[in-house]
């Protein structure tokens, strides 16, 4: 039986399907507000990183909301569209899906690597950009999607330096790795692994655990079996910390090695003393010496207290789409995708400019000791 829908319903329906799709909205006063999407973990272990760079966005915005913003030859307002997926694959994709409903016109995240791939795929069949402030795994923007973005250093380069200064500069010829079977942490533990045979240490085992784990004692009591100089940890600060405890309490004396995932205050916090003499890398330049550091640590202090690691690339990606935006002189997705390619933008954390891949050209990586329960810098390596 066919059901006649009558011609006002009818046409309420299409309406609101228009309204719906629609990459933006106009205010009350006429002024057209632009959705830019944001994601990260807001819930679980990884709270505190993932609000990081959330805060990062919204600083960026809301600056560029009080300075003005006109396209086309009529205000912008920027309004940010915060997202949780809980560090988890399948809650990313959820939600990737829920912001291109929302007509979102570009995208800062996704912070993990493992999020950031699979809800790639859903970004470039819609034509939404993406550009990640955290996410280093080389598979994210090596899958050939022109809509993939990331404005740090990938985990090549930063396994590379990780595997040449643990032998070249630590002298550990023995070296032991762990990793949390994540995108990112395996990535990376794969990439330790080439580097530090390639400098000619010996890698004596390889453990794994998972992004949930706390309790280390039987893969740390194997690996110490076998004597290392160091064990190289890919992974986050919620399992680095009790890992560097267990590490003590076993009498597993070898140098503890991490990258950008441990490289934080909440590690110092989880590990307490233990924390002492941990090395960590993590991509990009010092706070002190980024071109707009310290204005940007000031700024960022007096809203929302400490940085906690990637809050600084989280605005310079939302900086690098409107830069975007402004030379396309609009704000649809297809125009902003033309000019991110051409990005030459100096930002917060340094210049930045894209690879053929997506990848930040010239990503440089430091090195970080803790000493007095703090993070030095020990060198940065370009």
């Amino acid at each position: 039986m066919r059901i006649k829908i009558p011609n006002l319903y009818f046409f309420m329906l299409v309406l609101l399907a228009v309204l719906t799709a629609c990459s933006k909205k106009d205010s009350d006063d006429g002024i057209t507000v632009v959705r830019i999407g944001s994601v990260s973990p807001l819930t679980g272990a990884q709270t505190h990183i993932g609000k990081d760079n959330e805060n990062g966005a919204r600083l960026a915005v809301d600056e560029i909301n009080a300075q003005g913003l006109t396209l086309g030859g009529k205000p912008v307002q920027l309004e940010l569209l915060s997202e949780d997926d809980a560090a988890d694959p399948k809650t990313a994709t959820l939600v990737a899906q829920k912001l291109v409903d929302n007509s979102v016109v570009a995208v800062v995240g996704h912070l993990n690597s493992g999020t950031s791939i699979p809800a790639s795929k859903i970004y470039s069949d819609n034509g939404v950009p993406q550009v990640s402030p955290s996410a280093t795994a080389v598979k994210y923007t090596a899958q050939g999607y022109k809509t993939a973005f990331r404005v740090m250093a990938n985990d090549a380069q930063q396994g590379a330096v990780l595997g040449q200064y643990a032998v070249t500069k630590l002298n550990a010829k023995r070296v032991a790795l762990i990793d949390d079977r994540s995108a990112y942490g395996q990535g990376l533990a794969d990439e330790v692994e080439k580097a530090v045979i390639a400098a000619g240490g010996q890698i004596v085992d390889r453990q794994y655990t998972s992004d949930k784990a706390t309790d280390f004692a039987a893969i740390l009591t194997a690996i110490k079996g076998k004597s290392p100089d160091l064990v190289f940890y890919g992974g986050m600060d919620p399992q680095a910390g009790p890992m560097a405890r267990q590490m003590k309490s076993l009498g597993l004396n070898a140098q503890l090695l991490g990258a950008d995932g441990m490289q934080n205050i909440n590690f110092l916090k989880l590990a307490g003393i233990d924390a002492e003499n941990a090395i960590a890398s993590s991509p990009g330049l010092t706070l002190d010496v980024m071109p707009g550091g310290i204005t940007f640590k000031q700024n960022f202090n007096a809203r929302y207290g400490d940085i906690e690691v990637y809050a600084p690339y989280a605005y310079d990606a939302v900086q690098v789409i409107v830069a975007a935006m402004k030379r396309a002189d609009s704000f649809e997705p297809a125009k902003i995708l033309a000019e991110l390619p051409k990005t030459d933008y100096a930002g917060v954390t340094g210049q930045i400019k894209f690879d053929a891949k997506g990848d930040i050209l010239n990503g440089a990586v430091t090195l970080y000791q803790v000493k007095n329960g703090a993070w030095v810098a020990l060198e940065t390596i370009k």
